[in-house]
């Protein structure tokens, strides 16, 4: 370790404990989900079995799940939110009921006071938990509105003509669970999902969702702890920028190595090993990817207007929105993930001394069509699952898992799991060349310790199964999308980064290792136990929201000196006298430091505090986050890894500057449109009608479809196209750079 040794030893520290959080309250969040029980009626007649509302998560997941709609607030968002929806209906449902019985009127022709006396027996009948030897009793005036809903259910996921107008406003297709007792297990679900959203969890005086969502007519409003910990998130953010700032300014200003002139690229130097001339491959699959992945974005997107049509071309019974979203999303982690493993995979052999190790080329081979069988398999398993064409028992394993950024089907998902573990592999036969070399060790193994955690924590996404609660599911759901994806990746790019420019000779060794390390623990020690801000409103207890308030508060302060990495990105082109043959990659990781100072600094503290989430959770303030921090941080990292393997590939091809320079800020400009346009403003007047009058009410068709949210909706199409414009320009500088003629120098 020698003088790293302080950093290392702050890291290893840093995810001891951070794990140690994140596994702690990971046994709360088993402990204390909410039951899945069995209903009955006053007589003791099984209404709702415990196992209908399992057959009814199954049957839910095979149709999309969470790309259908949300439950909990997690998932798409033209349809409603099913467990918010759900509950409004049900208590405007037994509100009637009530009234007819003892008035002989509506519930809405009552006068102030009788209205107020019926809501105090609505609380007392819905936020009364009764739980008794796993069975929950139902009076009989709750089992009548529980029916009510069940059928306008029954109708809208079937094929009554009657809700072709709503099924439309859904982007839904009709017959989307053609069997009638599916359905009516998938209504069991779906009443079990409000019934957690509206019962206090015993001894308590909050929901088992923490009284999400904002629901008036039961008093689903903030907690004491809601408020207290959204404050505390603030003072935490408020003191962590206050200590950085102070931290770099005395610590952080050391004038770096002077850097030696070099007169020539060093990495165009060496000959391509046989495993770097199979990487092409990689690139073009990976660019092909994108250009999939938003053209079906733009599909999606137009479905928000048309609902199940596409300018006027009915293809919902074919590609309906959730399957069209689910390839929208899964194609997004498959082209960025195709990225990052092309660029380990070319600096393997430069790590090992410009040679391959034994059969290197082999295993990239065989790794590409592995890659390959999984995105064809899997992309066919989810639509033979939507189109109700493969048996739902079948589903979670070879179709849909029903679970937004984890699709696939368990299969598929072991497929990936183990072409990383492969991947991992062929890196680091590679790094132990590169350790059995002379000098400084320290940035090489944070470099391989990163690529270990890419390759082996994805699979914290098989540790939940087909049945498994919702919070248990969420709970390692997270593991993959917020520590692997936003945990791991970032780490793996700081560091495979900083060896480049370090081979390059365009940063010094000895400030990018303690750059890496120091940057390591200040992602980890937020990142890790972060994960919990997710889990606000999933079934979990107050110590989860705490936990999750106060850490993700931390994951933004090291954002707000990304300014200074942009800088010295920008800075490096002029390093070296050659170093301008590096713009474009450059470029790319400019905009990363942008965008992650936006779109996971700034928009993701926007939906970060308990108070902020509770009436936003599944709004499209969600999607502005995810936009820009998905594509416009890893989208544009995959871009650069990509541009910088390409430019050593074809040493004697050159970019298209014209072509480049309208990809980039297309790609740039389109995004920020796609978000400033239509996103967020739908967003900010959804969060509106949630403050004002309830989460199901933000999500409803009446709402969503109204005229000024259709025209954002419309207007959304300018971004889009203009980011189009530039993925396409991007794919083909990639067909030139493969396809295309060396260029001629003089």
């Amino acid at each position: 370790m020698g003088e790293y040794k302080k950093y290392w030893l702050a890291l290893i520290g840093v995810l001891i404990f951070a794990f140690g959080i994140l596994g702690y309250y990971g046994v709360e969040v088993y402990r204390q989900s909410p039951p899945i029980v069995s209903f009955v009626d006053d007589e003791g007649k099984v209404f709702i079995e415990e196992e209908s509302i399992y057959k009814g998560q199954e049957a839910w997941q095979s149709i999309g799940g969470m790309q259908l709609g949300s439950v909990w607030g997690h998932g798409a968002y033209q349809a409603p939110d099913w467990s918010a929806d759900w509950l409004h209906k049900e208590l405007v449902a037994f509100l009637d009921i009530k009234a007819n019985k003892l008035y002989n009127k509506k519930y809405d022709e009552l006068s102030d006071e009788k209205k107020a006396e019926l809501k105090v027996m609505l609380k007392k009948e819905y936020r009364t938990n009764t739980v008794k030897n796993d069975t929950i009793v139902l009076s009989k005036d709750r089992i009548k509105a529980i029916d009510t809903v069940r059928q306008e259910y029954l109708s809208l996921f079937g094929d009554d003509p009657k809700f072709d107008k709503l099924r439309e406003a859904y982007a839904m297709k009709t017959n989307t669970l053609p069997a009638l007792q599916n359905r009516k297990e998938l209504n069991d679900f779906f009443f079990w999902t409000a019934w957690a959203t509206a019962t206090n969890r015993p001894n308590s005086d909050v929901t088992y969702t923490n009284n999400w969502p904002h629901e008036p007519l039961i008093d689903n409003v903030p907690s004491s702890e809601n408020i207290f910990w959204s404050v505390a998130s603030f003072v935490i953010l408020l003191a962590g920028i206050g200590f950085l700032v102070w931290f770099s300014s005395f610590y952080g200003a050391k004038e770096d190595e002077k850097l030696e002139a070099i007169t020539q690229d060093p990495l165009k130097k060496l000959e391509l090993t046989p495993s770097q001339k199979a990487l092409p491959k990689y690139l073009f699959v990976a660019v092909a990817l994108f250009v999939f992945q938003f053209m079906m974005g733009g599909f999606v997107a137009h479905y928000t207007v048309e609902g199940q049509e596409f300018y006027g071309i009915d293809v919902s019974q074919y590609i309906p929105y959730s399957l069209a979203r689910t390839w929208h999303i899964q194609a997004s982690i498959f082209w960025i993930a195709t990225g990052f493993l092309a660029a380990g995979l070319f600096l393997a052999p430069i790590i090992n001394g410009g040679k391959d190790p034994k059969y290197q080329k082999l295993g990239v081979d065989l790794l590409f069509y592995a890659l390959l069988f999984l995105v064809v398999g899997s992309f066919a398993g989810q639509y033979l699952a939507i189109a109700n064409i493969m048996p739902i028992n079948l589903s979670f394993w070879l179709g849909h898992q029903g679970y937004e950024f984890i699709e696939l089907g368990r299969i598929w998902q072991i497929i990936l799991f183990v072409g990383l573990v492969i991947w991992m592999v062929l890196l680091l036969r590679g790094f132990v060349g590169g350790f059995k070399a002379g000098g400084d060790k320290n940035l090489l193994a944070i470099f391989a310790a990163s690529a270990i955690a890419v390759g082996l924590f994805y699979g914290a996404g098989l540790f939940y199964g087909q049945r498994s609660p919702i919070p248990v599911m969420e709970y390692w759901r997270w593991w993959v999308v917020h520590l692997w994806v936003e945990g791991f990746f970032e780490v793996f790019a700081t560091a495979s980064l900083a060896f480049v420019f370090v081979s390059l000779g365009l940063a010094s060794k000895k400030m990018a290792t303690f750059a890496t390390l120091a940057s390591a623990s200040i992602f980890m020690i937020g990142g890790i136990p972060g994960t919990f801000h997710h889990l606000y409103f999933s079934g979990t207890t107050t110590p989860i929201m705490a936990v999750g308030a106060s850490f993700s508060a931390l994951e933004v302060v090291p954002l707000v000196l990304l300014g200074y990495e942009a800088f010295q990105h920008y800075r490096m082109q002029f390093a070296q006298t050659w170093a301008k043959t590096l713009k474009w990659p450059l470029y790319c990781f400019i905009a990363v430091a942008f965008w992650n100072m936006l779109g996971a600094g700034v928009f993701g503290f926007l939906i970060n505090p308990p108070i902020a989430l509770f009436y936003i959770q599944g709004l499209n303030t969600t999607p502005v986050h995810a936009h820009a921090a998905l594509f416009g941080v890893y989208g544009f990292l995959a871009l650069g890894f990509i541009w910088l393997a390409a430019i050593y590939i074809y040493k004697d091809k050159e970019f298209n500057d014209t072509l480049m320079k309208v990809g980039f800020w297309s790609l740039n400009w389109g995004l920020m449109l796609m978000i400033l346009t239509s996103l967020l403003p739908i967003g900010i007047y959804q969060a509106v009608a949630s403050l004002e009058v309830g989460m199901w009410y933000a999500r409803s068709a009446e709402f969503l479809q109204s005229e000024h949210l259709q025209m954002l909706r419309w207007i959304r199409m300018i971004g889009d196209t203009i980011f189009i414009v530039g993925g396409i320009c991007f794919f083909i500088q990639i067909c030139k750079f493969i396809f295309g003629k060396p260029a001629l120098k003089a």
